[in-house]
């Protein structure tokens, strides 16, 4: 077994000849005082054996050490060659060469990956931020999942942050704000394909269901656009005359029912059906009709007027 160098040293130490513990070191250099010899011999004592194994500490840091130009660590990035043939890390002047090309040529041409990174540029300054889009997508599936995600599951992706979570919460405000201006103030019938855009941007992605109602004055203008009610994944209480009470106040001559499914199937449940009629009955005590229930899902939605199940909800409320 190799021998530690101290313990080298220490006795190499011990075979000189040092008859007088008391004697000061010689002027040559070539020995040691005792005060020294103890130093050493303590030094010794405390340092490991050559063959020990040393334990990883219970407060290890949570962070992965990764190599930031490999394939897997960069997204595909790793190293470049630039305009003078030299080899430099892909994410030199990303940011910039990113915000021209959106500038100069639109969202069009570029992948939701690239655009989400865009997004998170003004939430995590001087990191490479392709990665953590990519992880976004792959969690939420496409971008209007990751807008709509829940601050929960968003921080459970690994390079999350509260700031990412605000940056994506202002993206779906401005969203829906576009999408409110161009229905409120008009005609329901005419806009009609406008007002489902904006219920499926507002309400498709949910993670839990969402009530709300759209009030229209006697000439089917649409004056106000209001969330009743958040539920649960399969469940919003709605109370009729809580609604009734608000088209009252409203001033509104009919309304219409918007809620979601985040199963992604808008087939309505018998709950829904029944929830509905109440609706429909209480509001036809005070002169106000349904015009529509629109449920929303992923990927289409489901309209009781279309369907016939409104007249049945009239019908039952006669």
């Amino acid at each position: 077994m190799k021998k530690h160098p101290i313990m080298i040293g220490f006795n190499r130490l011990l075979k000189m000849n040092v008859k007088d513990r008391k004697v000061s070191p010689p002027a040559s250099g070539d020995g040691f005082s005792e005060e020294a010899l103890r130093g050493l011999a303590d030094l010794d004592a405390r340092s490991p054996p050559p063959d020990a194994v040393f334990l990883t500490s219970a407060f290890a840091p949570s962070y992965k050490k990764t190599q930031r130009l490999s394939q897997s660590a960069a997204a595909g990035g790793g190293l470049i060659i630039d305009d003078q043939g030299n080899s430099i890390p892909h994410y030199w002047g990303h940011r910039e060469r990113l915000r021209n090309r959106f500038l100069a040529g639109g969202h069009k041409p570029m992948p939701e990956y690239e655009l989400l990174e865009l997004l998170l540029f003004n939430a995590i300054q001087r990191v490479d931020v392709k990665p953590l889009a990519k992880r976004l997508l792959s969690t939420f599936g496409d971008l209007n999942g990751v807008v709509a995600a829940s601050e929960h599951r968003l921080l459970q992706v690994e390079g999350a942050t509260q700031k990412v979570y605000l940056q994506l919460r202002i993206a779906e405000a401005f969203a829906q704000r576009m999408g409110q201006a161009k229905i409120l103030k008009r005609e329901a019938v005419s806009s009609w394909d406008d007002l489902i855009t904006y219920c499926r941007t507002s309400m498709a992605h949910r993670e839990t269901e969402q009530f709300r109602i759209l009030f229209l004055d006697r000439k089917n203008i649409i004056v106000a656009d209001e969330e009743q009610a958040k539920g649960t994944v399969d469940h919003v209480p709605v109370y009729p005359r809580e609604v009734a009470k608000r088209a009252l106040e409203l001033n509104a001559g009919a309304i219409i029912l918007v809620h979601n499914h985040p199963s992604g199937d808008p087939t309505p449940s018998r709950q829904d059906i029944d929830m509905t009629a109440s609706v429909a009955m209480a509001c036809n005590s005070i002169g106000v009709t349904i015009h529509d229930h629109v449920i929303i899902g992923k990927e289409r939605e489901f309209s009781f007027e279309s369907e016939g199940l409104l007249d049945c909800s009239r019908t039952v409320t006669r």
